[in-house]
């Protein structure tokens, strides 16, 4: 008792010269997020930009500020309680696969379908926005579930799948389509790629310790704006005119009216919800190996809520806690990094001044940080997993190019209308090539979780839990959940659906449920049990 009362009070650190590097590390990969998130809407898709800025950021942005504001505040309640000066706050921002996996494959296409449906550009950008907040609303609903029982999801379903879908993303969208706009510019992206790479995935040092991520953005832009003028990079040369957006995240009961027409893009929305708090419990096990021990539950609620507020608020794109809380420690950072993150992020939202960077910012030099994220999400699957699941990991990649593919086939400046319809419905001696790659695609996330799982559980002969993926599949199939047959990617009942978009829930239906049978009764075999069958290649 005389020890406690005699001890020196306990002073934490919370600002260090380690927060400033550390800042510009998370705040970049926030704005990078935002960057890409409206270019896509905007060049993409003719997105309305005034709903972006006005409507969609700063909401999403308000996310950032009040999870960040929260994950500052445990770390300053873990080093009163451990008396440890040196805890670094768990970093907390934009998910980039969710954000941009949804912005491709549900704002996108929704946006271009309300259009078809006759609404105005600004109608269906107002409709689209509801959708996107009503997304968010369900996936920190079921965040919020999942922070009490996610470690058992983490248990019954293999890294394999978990990861292999989120590779397949990474890969196929956050890496291939960014690295079309790099060599859209040249000159430009390959400076900044070079950049990214030689700091980040080679790992050396710049002069003067200088991040990466801010030179690549720095000397990227400067290019561009000393060489398009004269045309040098690669298309034609428009002078910014950007300012500044003002808006306020003002809760609103507006995703009450997207609420229906988002429920058919719940195959996408709840893996890319569930993928995050697995993440969470990944990242929080490596803080504590780190030396910061933050309780996982505490960890998963805050990305939970802050989602959800960022959905009530206007926002498109979840919260997640970061896995590089090891690289900011060794950087020296403590909790000034994530407070002054998320001020900047969330003030810039309201005030203006991040959609205003935003719109001065190529893309073609943000585009090579995201070729990074994709690049690393496809290390850590092979990585992180057995090698011998490594042939689940690669089959979950697939359902991605499927959905790459429709994303592409889809856009009406490639391929009419009529032209898509008729080929949705072309006959032949099997289904339809385009209708398959569609309902290969539709529910992408969801179908690779389970078919990575599917086949890492075959791998290590737990034939029974195989049988059940399956039919898991089978079950999701009937009803559109995964592989719908109906190129917007709705749920439905099968029999009311008309022509060869009939047979795709039958045909896959039954398949995954032959399969399974087959391999449940294969389990009570003996064979599969004396060792592995010779291969002849």
């Amino acid at each position: 008792m005389s020890d406690q009362l005699t001890a020196p009070p306990f002073k934490y650190r919370w600002f260090v010269s380690g927060d400033i590097n550390g800042f510009f590390g998370l705040m970049f990969d926030n704005l990078t997020v935002l960057s890409f998130l409206a270019s896509i809407l905007i060049a993409g898709f003719g997105f309305p930009a005034d709903i972006i800025y006005q409507r969609m950021f700063p909401g999403t942005a308000f996310g950032v500020l009040v999870g960040d504001l929260v994950y500052t505040w445990m770390a300053f309640r873990l080093a009163r309680r451990t008396r440890n000066p040196g805890v670094t706050a768990m970093p907390l921002g934009l998910d980039t696969p969710s954000s941009i996996g949804l912005t491709l494959a549900v704002l996108g296409p929704a946006f271009i379908g309300l259009k078809a449906k006759g609404l105005s550009p600004h109608d269906a950008g107002m409709m689209t926005w509801y959708i996107g907040m009503a997304s968010m609303f369900m996936m920190g609903t079921f965040k919020l579930a999942c922070s009490f029982f996610g470690s058992w999801v983490q248990k019954a379903v293999p890294a394999a799948g978990l990861l292999g879908s989120l590779a397949g993303l990474g890969l196929m969208l956050i890496g291939f389509i960014p690295i079309v706009e790099v060599f859209g510019m040249p000159l430009v992206g390959m400076i900044a790629l070079g950049l990214v790479f030689y700091t980040l995935v080679a790992r050396i040092r710049l002069p003067g310790n200088v991040p990466g991520v801010l030179a690549a953005v720095v000397v990227g832009t400067a290019l561009y704006y000393l060489l398009a003028p004269w045309g040098w990079v690669g298309g034609a040369y428009t002078p910014p005119t950007a300012s500044f957006h003002l808006g306020f995240p003002r809760p609103t009961l507006g995703f009450i009216h997207g609420f229906a027409p988002a429920l058919k893009y719940l195959p996408l929305a709840i893996p890319f919800a569930l993928i995050t708090v697995i993440g969470g419990i990944n990242v929080t096990e490596s803080a504590r190996v780190a030396g910061d021990d933050f309780t996982t539950r505490d960890i998963l609620l805050t990305e939970a809520i802050a989602t959800l507020i960022a959905g009530l608020c206007g926002g498109v794109a979840q919260s997640t806690p970061y896995i590089g809380h090891p690289a900011y420690k060794q950087m020296g950072s403590r909790a000034g990094y994530t407070l002054l993150t998320g001020l900047f992020i969330g003030l810039g939202g309201i005030l203006g001044y991040v959609s205003f960077v935003v719109e001065l910012l190529p893309i073609a030099v943000i585009a090579p940080i995201l070729v990074f994220v994709g690049l690393e999400i496809t290390r850590q699957a092979f990585v992180a997993c057995p090698s011998k699941h490594a042939p689940a990991v690669a089959f979950a990649f697939l359902p991605s190019i499927a959905r790459l593919l429709q994303i592409k086939l889809s856009n009406t400046d490639f391929i009419p209308a009529a032209k898509f319809a008729a080929l949705l419905t072309a006959p032949g001696k099997s289904l339809p090539e385009l209708l398959v790659t569609v309902a290969l695609g539709n529910g992408f996330i969801l179908t690779a979780m389970l078919w990575g799982a599917f086949v890492a559980k075959l791998i290590d002969r737990n034939l029974k839990a195989a049988s059940i993926f399956l039919l898991l599949l089978a079950g999701f199939t009937f009803f559109g959940i995964v592989h719908s047959a109906l190129p917007e990617g709705q749920m439905y009942l099968p029999w009311k659906l008309t022509g060869p978009a009939r047979q795709i829930p039958y045909q896959f239906g039954v398949s995954y449920l032959v399969l399974a049978l087959c391999i449940l009764a294969l389990s009570y075999a003996s064979r599969h049990q004396s060792g592995a069958c010779p291969v002849d290649l």
